[in-house]
């Protein structure tokens, strides 16, 4: 039995919160692996002199990244962090962040 349409990005959440880190991994690449070759395909369509092509597909591909994929890593953030090697890169990334925010502020 399916679950109220409005309840279902609640119970879809929810659903995504109880996979194991490796299974959260595999959901956060599939989006990330189709929006990414077409930020790449954008800048081929427009080397090729379709600009307003090019330019919304560049568009929808940085606004499915901002939306889904980012969105969709923010729930399985904690799961991936209980990976020891995904830890360690993520702090290792926040740091590099930091330092380069250091360094730009001076």
């Amino acid at each position: 039995m399916s679950p109220p349409s409005s309840h279902q990005p609640s119970w879809l959440r929810r659903h995504i919160e109880g996979l194991g880190p490796y299974q959260s991994l595999v959901l956060l690449l599939i989006p990330a692996s189709i929006v990414e070759p077409l930020k790449l395909a954008a800048v081929a369509i427009t080397g090729e002199g379709h600009w307003i092509t090019g330019i919304a597909v560049i568009v929808c591909a940085y606004a499915a990244s901002l939306f889904l994929v980012e969105r969709l890593f923010r729930i399985v953030r904690p799961k991936l962090l209980t990976l020891p090697w995904f830890a360690r890169l993520w702090n290792w990334l926040l740091s590099l962040r930091a330092n380069a925010v250091g360094w730009l502020r001076r």
